[in-house]
């Protein structure tokens, strides 16, 4: 006698759905919907210049992007889920800030190099505008004069706030530190033109009225300097571990030797990048520079004596005093404003370079 058994049916699982496992749109499909949305964009702009106007790219592509981001959280809603439709959207919302960021820089770098080009040669940097009054001359002196003023205002700056950042750290307890930090907060938010009136003011107490001097605007661009180089160093020696302060004074090393052998090469590199671009954001600076330093067309090498000119001032003067022909005195300015980002450049460079092979080794 045979006895069957009878084997269960086998049941269907739904499967589990959720905004994790549901599908994904093809990788070309954002791209597809930014250009059909920009093909929108197009036709708004293309019927409205219908009507006797000229066809604005620039508009029918910001309608695009604004049309884009929704669309793109639509879709994305649709085939994908609740999370990924936010993380698309979160990321079309972040990438389109950085393009509309990007825009104006772009744009600025295009036109200074497209109008500044053209000035480009070894006459523009090898004479000064000494005697020239129309077509010709140079920014040799600007440049020097720039160098010097900075220079200057660098070796002012330095040592101050790199002192006052290790009292700061390392010494500053109570009322003084604090009111230190304060006058620092205080500083950073000065206005460039009270710091050039502020220098200009010292100066003619002590030389009379009317004096210009190359010093007075190098101290004029250490006060600026002054609380960026504070800040900077002030943070990069916060960073250092107080377990190697505490193992230095373990082996019976005083503090301030600590501070030397221990907490400043372990920091010299943020530092020196805090103080190159805390130069960097000094040297094209004009208010204070055309109050404290002036201008003037020939060179000067002494910093005690007489005017000198600089390259923002000399990009001011440059434009605001146009001669005769008027082309001339743009494309200087617009030279040397391309002179100095490029000088703006590379402190930048200089900068990451430092922060890179100058930055303490911890491996063995």
């Amino acid at each position: 006698m045979t006895t069957t058994t009878n084997k269960p049916e086998p049941t269907m699982v739904a499967p589990i759905e959720n905004s994790l496992t549901a599908g994904r749109l093809p990788k070309p499909a954002p791209w597809i919907i930014l250009g059909a949305a920009i093909a929108v964009g197009a036709a708004i702009f293309g019927v409205l210049a219908l009507g006797g106007g000229d066809f604005n790219w620039g508009g029918a592509i910001v309608v695009g992007a604004l049309l884009y981001i929704p669309s793109i959280w639509l879709f994305s809603m649709l085939v994908e889920g609740r999370r990924r439709a936010m993380d698309r959207l979160v990321t079309a919302l972040v990438t389109g800030a950085f393009v509309l960021a990007m825009i104006p820089l772009i744009s600025l770098t295009i036109t200074v190099v497209t109008y500044g080009v053209s000035r480009f040669d070894a006459e523009f940097f090898t004479y000064s505008m000494r005697n020239v009054t129309g077509e010709g001359g140079g920014v040799l002196h600007a440049i020097v004069g720039t160098l010097l003023i900075t220079g200057a205002a660098a070796i002012i700056s330095i040592p101050i706030g790199l002192m006052t950042s290790i009292y700061l750290v390392e010494y500053g307890r109570g009322r003084l530190a604090r009111g230190i930090t304060f006058l620092v907060d205080v500083m950073t938010g000065i206005p460039s033109i009270v710091a050039g009136l502020f220098a200009y003011a010292l100066f003619s107490i002590f030389l009379g009225p009317g004096t210009r001097t190359g010093i007075a605007g190098a101290v004029s661009l250490a006060v600026l300097m002054i609380p960026v180089v504070v800040r900077s160093s002030e943070e990069m020696l916060r960073l250092v571990p107080n377990e190697l302060r505490e193992a230095a004074y373990a082996l019976g090393v005083p503090k301030w030797l600590t501070i030397v052998k221990v907490v400043l090469p372990t920091s010299i590199a943020g530092i020196t990048t805090g103080i190159t671009l805390a130069i960097a954001r000094v040297i094209g600076e004009t208010a204070p520079l055309l109050i404290a330093a002036g201008f003037t067309a020939s060179m000067n090498y002494n910093l005690f004596d007489g005017r000198m000119s600089s390259l923002p001032v000399f990009v001011y003067t440059q434009y605001a005093n146009q001669g005769n022909p008027p082309e001339a005195y743009l494309d200087r300015a617009w030279a040397a404003a391309l002179t100095l980002i490029l000088i703006v450049m590379a402190l930048n460079l200089i900068a990451r370079l430092v922060a890179r092979f100058f930055a303490p080794k911890f491996g063995r």
